[in-house]
This record gives C-alpha cells, structure tokens and sequence, in this order.
C-alpha cells in the first residue's frame, strides 16, 4: 500500500517540482525540449531492446526451453517504456535503467526469484509441462491422476429450446 502512495502522490510532486526547478534555470521551452528529447531516445532504445529480447526468446524456445528470464525482461521493457513516455526526468531516469541490458536483467532476476514460472503443454498426447523456480533450466514433469473428459450443457438454454 505505501508503494503505491509512493508510487500515485509523491512521485508526481517530486516531478513537478523538478521540472519547475529545471525550468527555472534552464527556461521553460529547453525544458519541454528536454522532456520530448528523452522520451524520443527511449523510445527508440526500447524498440531496439525489445527487439533483441524478442530475438532471444525465439532462440530459446526453438530450442525447446522456456524463455522465462526473456518474457520477464519484456514486462521491465514494457515497464521503462511507459516510464519514458511519462513527462519528467525521475521516471525517466528509471525508465532508462530499465533498457540498460546488465540493469533489466538484474531487475528480472530479481522478479523471478519472487516467483515461479510454470507452463502446461500437451506434449504427446499426455498432460504434462514445463516447471521452472526462477532462473536456471527448465525440468520436465508430469500430472498424475485421471483426466476425465466431460461436456458443458448450459440447462437455461435446453429448457428454453424445449419450451418453444
């Protein structure tokens, strides 16, 4: 809750401040030059770093592994991305730490040690998958227990059908 105080009340005030300060000393228009300068770099840089990300994730997945760490390096794009496009020079900063590779990556690391990955598939015919705790390769596992196959038969509308 308090990161998102944080997050929704402070930070914008520490961001009007700084660019009433900037402005200040540098002059309001250098300062709106600056702000659209920034957002024009990163925008660029993270079509650039998302593209490679991109281009890593289909390696790996053509190698038939989980391209965890690349999908979780796409939400921290995505993340500095809007950070960029954000007017002030706070998110920004931070917006830019996140397309610095050795930066998003320890970000992602960091994410993926809080969490973990899991992806079901229908390898063969079978229910199985892919399990993964964090960063390191992916081990294959299977379900146990029966599948039952069913069908869904919504009773409004056969006795609705039937009434007619």
């Amino acid at each position: 809750m308090r990161f998102l105080f944080l997050l929704f009340v402070i930070l914008p005030i520490i961001e009007i401040t700084l660019l009433l300060k900037v402005g200040q000393a540098i002059g309001a228009w250098y300062t709106v030059g600056l702000v659209l300068l920034s957002a024009f770099i990163g925008v660029n840089m993270l079509r650039h770093q998302g593209l490679a990300t991109l281009s890593r994730a289909q390696q790996r997945m053509d190698r038939q592994e989980l391209p965890g760490q690349e999908m979780v390096e796409g939400i921290v794009l995505a993340v500095g991305g809007a950070l960029l496009v954000t007017p002030g020079f706070v998110t920004d900063v931070i917006g830019f730490s996140c397309l610095i590779p050795p930066l998003r990556q320890a970000f992602a690391r960091l994410l993926m040690s809080r969490f973990t990955v899991i992806v079901a598939s229908r390898a063969q015919g079978g229910m199985g998958g892919f399990h993964q705790d964090g960063p390191g390769e992916p081990r294959r596992y299977e379900r146990n227990g029966d599948v039952i196959e069913g069908e869904i038969v919504d009773k409004d509308k056969d006795d609705s059908a039937d009434k007619r």
